[in-house]
């Protein structure tokens, strides 16, 4: 059926050229690979500088900076984030810590993007975070201005409406991190929770 002929060596080495490509692809490999790939990734993104547009919070960064240099260190300077609900929806108190934790989460995904720095000198204040209350979306609009005016970051929760409130509403507001004095001075008259 098959012609026989000189040609017969090349299949033969194309075989073998075949088994050496595959012999050199091997499944207990392939983990430990993708295991070392993915430390070097990681390290390689943790040493890399955050190479976004400058922010608000940013602008923090750069005021904290220069504070320090009048008053020494500026690493000594402990930061918070206060996180501000509104009492007039009259969410229940689960309702409440799970606005709270998307406040504190979505400032910190947020800082992961724009202010790394910042975001590594909260975390090793322990990141403090205090919860107060305001009276409604008005309030809630004069502190998130009042905040943004001195440099601090800001970031408002927007409810999906699938349990206690309507979609849109505006839950919670967090502010900071930044050190102490600069957000008391934008939250410490309102009342604790």
């Amino acid at each position: 059926m098959w012609p026989s002929s000189g040609n017969s060596s090349q299949p033969q080495a194309k075989r073998q050229e075949k088994k050496s490509i595959s012999g050199s692809f091997r499944a207990e490999n392939l983990i430990p690979g993708v295991v070392i790939g993915f430390i070097i990734g990681m390290i390689l993104d943790l040493a890399q500088q955050v190479k976004t547009p400058v922010k608000k919070s940013r602008l923090l960064s750069s005021k904290i900076q220069k504070q320090s240099s009048v008053s020494g260190n500026g690493s000594d300077k402990e930061l918070k984030m206060v996180l501000v609900v509104r009492q007039d929806l009259k969410m229940r108190t689960g309702k409440i810590a799970s606005q709270c934790a998307h406040a504190a989460t979505g400032m910190y995904a947020d800082l992961m993007q724009s202010d790394r720095y910042l975001l590594r000198r909260w975390e090793e204040c322990g990141q403090p975070k205090i919860v107060v209350s305001c009276k409604n979306q008005q309030e809630m609009n004069k502190i998130t201005e009042a905040a943004e005016s001195v440099g601090l970051p800001t970031f408002v929760v927007a409810d999906a409406g699938r349990t206690e409130v309507a979609a849109g509403s505006r839950t919670v507001l967090a502010v900071g991190p930044g050190p102490k004095e600069l957000v008391d001075s934008i939250t410490g008259r309102l009342a604790l929770l």
